[in-house]
């Protein structure tokens, strides 16, 4: 068995996840009471907290910290074999620290930070994001890109699929992109609950603070690869912050990320790790039905899913 682990990112979150496996697990809540000693707040209440768990400077630290916890746990209930993984956008955070590249706590803090400069800038210039489901994806990026041209600020920013592509940027622009795709024979655009445009240039201060917030950082070899949204190749320690701070106004390339890392690194099963189920959705449309794949949510699928892999070990 080769695993490749795939960590959520933003937008997985939900009120009363980590619940059952913080009041379950010692290793989980031992790392939770660890981040809320470095945030200096109670993670758990803000688990719990519809309206904080929906704004990106209290998410993205709980899904980090969730995210990284499960991990852990997974770890040390026996789950080996990992040779890759990938984080979608701030899923990378979790996935650097499994494969020890950042350390929790280097992670924790970092994110901490990194959400309240995301919320900064979306609370000034709120953009707007929504998902395109069509296969014709290089008519939508033609579309989108000669719309730039024309000076409106609309970009793509996510390419979940090779069949879904997130689009964003300011409203006025997103709306008329949509407007021109669907004369353009596009069926299916979905908006999303989302308070920025998150990568695109929209977001450029956030990237600037966040260069000077890594700068002083030290970074770790790493015992695995982990591939970045951003390059579509696995992160080095020389270019790590780089690219983070890339990350933040650069598209994410999720479909050529996992598709890499599954043929490159001769992944068979496919673990993903979080409170939601969506980057398992993507991969039944990305890589071979040939490869197994798993979630692993709360406590239930947790039990489940490391009795599964003993069977098949």
């Amino acid at each position: 068995m080769r695993i490749g682990l795939l960590f959520n990112g933003q937008g997985s979150q939900k009120a009363g996840m980590g619940q059952d496996l913080y009041d379950q697990s010692p290793v989980f809540a031992q790392y939770i009471d660890q981040a809320s000693t470095i945030l200096g707040y109670d993670l758990v209440q803000v688990f719990n907290d519809d309206s904080k768990i929906s704004q990106t400077k209290w998410a993205q630290p709980a899904i980090v910290a969730f995210d990284s916890a499960l991990a852990a746990t997974l770890k040390d209930a026996g789950v080996a074999n990992v040779v890759a993984a990938l984080g979608l956008s701030l899923g990378e955070y979790p996935a650097l620290v499994a494969n020890g590249m950042l350390t929790f706590d280097q992670a924790i803090a970092l994110v901490k930070d990194r959400g309240a400069y995301m919320q900064e800038v979306g609370d000034k210039n709120p953009g707007k994001m929504v998902a395109v489901l069509d296969d014709n994806q290089d008519m939508i990026v033609a579309t989108i890109e000669k719309m730039q041209r024309e000076g409106l600020a609309v970009y793509a920013a996510n390419f979940n699929t090779f069949s879904q592509l997130v689009i964003g940027g300011e409203a006025l622009a997103v709306d008329q992109a949509v407007q021109v795709l669907t004369i353009d024979g596009v069926k299916k655009i979905v908006p999303l609950p989302v308070s920025g445009a998150f990568h695109t240039p929209l977001l450029k201060e956030a990237a600037n603070k966040m260069a000077d917030r890594l700068s002083a950082e030290s970074i770790g070899a790493g015992d695995y690869p982990v591939y970045s949204n951003t390059t579509k190749k696995v992160f080095t320690a020389d270019t790590l912050k780089h690219t983070l701070e890339k990350q933040i106004v650069s598209p994410t390339y999720f479909a050529d990320c996992l598709k890499n890392m599954v043929d490159e690194q001769k992944v068979d099963t496919l673990i993903e790790i979080g409170p939601g189920v969506t980057l398992s959705k993507f991969a039944r449309k990305i890589v071979s039905k040939e490869i197994t794949r798993y979630s692993v949510t709360d406590w239930a699928t947790f039990e489940k899913v490391v009795a599964q892999l003993k069977e098949e070990g």
